[in-house]
């Protein structure tokens, strides 16, 4: 059976150019083993560390990532991208000329028989209305019209801006376990429509982890910013999460609890 991939947090364009190289390599391969392997690949937001485009420009980048990614459309995979934090609006480019679906919020698709809820995690559940807010007058087709009447180079200059102020004001690697912001929510949205996978990213903290009523997991991709990029495979029975440089298993899902 032809595997499901996710991946979040790549943040393309955040780091010195000999980091850029080496993390668009690792990627390569990994969209190697996806284009022999995969039928499916999630790509759950803060792919890129900011995204404007304009009806003729966009903005100069991971151009050997777009590149793969074209082809893997062609092999036959389908390709979703979940708009982040980062890259919050993305435009016609990846759907009209790679091939890649793009969705803002949450999905809710079945992989296999088994139901995923599949989010990148900013704004979700109560509170941060601050960023809600931001989020709504970013993604407006009125505003964005006229923001395009920008030159470019200060356009994508004031997202790369932003890029960097939302960093400052969101981003954390600890690990807050049960009371997890995220993992709060998956349990609520569980009451709501059961489903057997919650997977985001948005957090930075990769992790895989059984949610309240013990059945369903709560799946984080987390980042490829640091020494340990990883990646969520689904073979259509288990979940695993991955170490993208050495492809060994840092977390499986475990056996379903035994019922009398």
């Amino acid at each position: 059976m032809k595997k499901t991939y996710f991946f979040s947090d790549v943040h393309f364009g955040l780091q010195e150019r000999h980091i850029e190289e080496a993390k668009t390599d690792l990627m390569l391969n990994l969209l190697d083993e996806i284009k022999r392997e995969g039928k499916l690949l999630y790509m759950v937001g803060d792919i890129l560390d900011y995204w404007m485009e304009y009806k003729h420009v966009i903005p100069k980048g991971p151009y050997r990532f777009f590149a793969a990614l074209y082809d893997l459309v062609r092999a036959g995979v389908e390709v979703h991208y979940l708009a982040g934090n980062h890259d919050f609006y993305l435009g016609k480019y990846f759907d009209e000329e790679l091939g890649v679906k793009t969705h803002y919020g949450a999905l809710r698709h079945n992989i296999d028989g088994k139901n995923f809820y599949i989010v990148h995690g900013d704004g979700v559940g109560k509170g941060d209305t601050g960023y809600k807010l931001f989020r709504s007058l970013v993604r407006n087709n009125f505003n964005l019209a006229w923001y395009r009447w920008l030159h470019p180079d200060f356009g994508v200059g004031v997202m790369d801006y932003l890029s960097k102020l939302s960093r400052k004001h969101t981003y954390t690697e600890k690990d807050y376990g049960e009371k997890e912001r995220l993992i709060m929510f998956a349990n609520e949205e569980l009451q709501r429509e059961p489903f057997d996978y919650f997977v985001c990213g948005h957090r930075h903290v990769v992790k895989l982890h059984r949610l309240r009523n013990q059945k369903s997991y709560y799946v984080n991709c987390g980042t490829w910013i640091g020494g340990m990029p990883t990646y969520a495979v689904f073979d259509g029975a288990e979940m695993k999460l991955i170490k993208a440089k050495t492809r060994d298993v840092l977390y499986a899902q475990t056996p379903e609890p035994i019922t009398a």
